[in-house]
């Protein structure tokens, strides 16, 4: 279980994140939505340690994250696997040694067991027969399996996916929401996805928030949320473009 209390993050004068609270249940696919640019990513990272607030608290499983030092925070992201916009593979690796990147940087498995284990994660992702490629000769599609599949390689509790389907075409767009869907299920690890596609989304989360001007406005079923009454919530759904909303 991840929970944020009171989380508040100034980048200047700007506020961004304004005295957030919520939690993410446990094996569970939750999404954060919202306008490009409100934070959503800051957000994300706060999760992981990679920001610190400057004020309020982030929990993992219970443990106060804020104020652990990096050892500390190293310990406490193995829990975490992470899928960034671009996939982040090395190019000059193939698709089996991105894959087994943590595993050789992370731990001291044997050169046999690692390959054990990429050649799992492979085949369940649909990668089978790829590993001696390289990111440039693959498609979007497939590095964002191979992000998938190295950011699984652990086996970790929770997986961060931010914004994995930005610049794809529709199709690919529901092929990844797909993909992290049964990837899930299969699993059963903690999601969360922080996105801007709409309706698409609904279809992957089994939960959705909206961050607005730095506050959590819904945070909800999916089911629920799609049928929410909030005017800002409203004109992000149905995408227009009447001016800023803004919320008492």
């Amino acid at each position: 279980m991840i929970e944020l209390v009171n989380v508040t993050k100034k980048f200047g004068r700007q506020t961004v994140l304004n005295g957030i609270s919520m939690n993410f249940p446990e094996g569970k696919i939750s999404a954060i939505i919202g306008r490009s640019g409100i934070g959503k990513s800051v957000l994300l990272k706060h999760l992981i340690g990679l920001l610190k607030p400057d004020s309020g608290s982030v929990l993992v499983d219970g443990q106060d994250i804020t104020g652990m030092s990096e050892r500390e925070l190293n310990h406490v992201r193995k829990k975490f696997g992470m899928l960034f916009q671009e996939a982040a593979l090395f190019d000059s690796m193939t698709v089996c040694e991105n894959v087994a990147f943590p595993l050789v940087e992370k731990t001291n498995l044997r050169e046999k067991e690692i390959e054990t284990r990429v050649d799992e994660k492979l085949e369940i992702l649909g990668l089978s027969g790829m590993g001696g490629k390289y990111p440039a000769e693959i498609s979007g599609g497939m590095k964002k399996r191979v992000g998938l599949a190295r950011a699984l390689i652990q086996n970790p509790e929770i997986v961060l996916f931010d914004e994995p389907t930005t610049g794809m075409d529709p199709i690919m767009e529901t092929a990844i929401h797909k993909m992290i869907l049964e990837a899930q299920r299969q699993f059963g690890f903690t999601a969360v996805v922080v996105s801007h596609e709409i309706p698409e989304i609904f279809d992957v989360a089994h939960r959705v928030a909206m961050l607005h001007d730095g506050v959590i406005i819904e945070d909800l079923p999916a089911e629920e949320f799609k049928n929410s009454q909030n005017p800002a919530t409203c004109q992000f759904i149905s995408g227009t473009l009447e001016g800023p909303v803004k919320i008492n």
